[in-house]
């Protein structure tokens, strides 16, 4: 018997970590930069999750005047403020976060 009880695994809980009550510790904080598809060739892009110590409204119109583009910045329930800008800029806006130090690759 006492061989058997060895070879049995303990329980495993993958999601111990992310209900422990420690968690915002050493938990990473993503920043989400999503294209949405309007109508046609149209599209938007949304970048969400920045630090609210940022001025959203300073990125944006860094980023409307290194890009070239249109955008706004959305306050949403749910997800905060969010900045919207017109045309696929994904690429853009991930180098220009990086770049400018806000956040990390």
């Amino acid at each position: 018997m006492s061989d058997l009880d060895d070879q049995i695994p303990a329980s495993f809980d993958p999601f111990a970590e992310a209900n422990a009550d420690n968690a915002g510790d050493g938990s990473k904080e993503y920043v989400q930069i999503r294209v949405q598809q309007r109508n046609g060739r149209k599209s938007l892009t949304t970048a969400l999750g920045l630090k609210k110590e940022y001025s959203k409204s300073k990125i944006l119109k860094d980023l409307k005047k290194e890009f070239c583009c249109n955008g706004t910045a959305v306050e949403d329930p749910e997800l905060g403020q969010v900045i919207q800008l017109q045309g696929d800029q994904r690429k853009n806006v991930s180098t220009f976060l990086i770049q400018a130090g806000i956040v990390k690759k």
